[in-house]
């Protein structure tokens, strides 16, 4: 099944094309990477995806929902770890959980459980009576992470989820990412290569608003000639690798 479908989405501002004409999906229960250098187009693409911008032209289809026509529909189905980290500092780890489930109409008692279940899930037991500001960056992140999950979204976005953070916190935060694979749909954007090698099932490469690359890390190394990802990343954002791009949307 799938979770979305994009059909010819784009964004203009005035002359400045940000998303052109945008057609791929997205199946249910994917993790999946939306990667591409600055500026392309990849903070835009999400911000219509949850309805924070309305498209120029094309739409999308999210659980079935458009996001031009039903937009009210596909909003509670869906949340976002932004690239800053959103915690209350001088709330504990618990009251965060719990304050957040609250906001989204959760009742106190099923507060309560879904919290321990974050708190479990994201390895945070032995923190959770300590203020959010007193955890390290890592931590925060899982918190973070934690506090959009809470309400057990079909369609979770994170945004640069490790940014900032240490090679060791990164990895833990990858190994806790790897166990939400097939229990909702995931859509990841990263600028670390390596991130969206070791978690997504499936890429897309964006360029100034152009897919230019879709598919699996072997996939896409295979379609490039190269050995590794990193090679076959910069191979299809070279210039040259405009006849790729034909090949993609063929």
């Amino acid at each position: 099944m799938t979770s979305i479908q994009l059909k010819k989405l784009a964004k203009k501002y005035k002359d400045i094309t940000v998303v052109n004409n945008l057609e791929f999906s997205v199946k249910q229960g994917e993790f999946f990477a939306l990667l591409g250098e600055n500026g392309a187009g990849k903070t835009t693409l999400i911000s219509m995806l949850c309805g924070l911008l309305t498209p120029s032209s094309g739409d999308a289809l999210v659980l079935g929902n458009s996001i031009l026509t039903n937009i009210e529909k596909v909003k509670p189905q869906l949340n976002i770890s932004p690239q800053e980290t959103a915690i209350a500092p001088n709330l504990t780890v618990r009251e965060n959980l719990e304050f957040i489930a609250g906001i989204y109409g959760i009742s106190k008692n099923e507060a309560k459980i879904k919290t321990t279940e974050m708190i479990e899930l994201f390895h945070l037991k032995e923190k959770e009576k300590a203020k959010a500001k007193t955890l390290s960056g890592g931590m925060q992140r899982r918190l973070s992470i934690a506090m959009g999950m809470i309400t057990n979204p079909k369609i979770f976005f994170l945004d640069e989820p490790t940014l900032g953070l240490d090679v060791r916190s990164r990895r833990e935060l990858w190994a806790n990412l790897a166990k939400l694979k097939g229990k909702m749909t995931i859509i990841l954007t990263t600028h670390y290569l390596e991130e969206a090698e070791a978690l997504a099932d499936r890429i897309v490469i964006l360029q100034k608003g152009s897919l230019k690359g879709l598919g699996t890390v072997e996939e896409l190394k295979q379609q490039t000639n190269t050995e590794t990802f990193e090679d076959a990343f910069l191979a299809i954002c070279d210039e040259e690798g405009q006849v790729y791009a034909s090949f993609c949307n063929s």
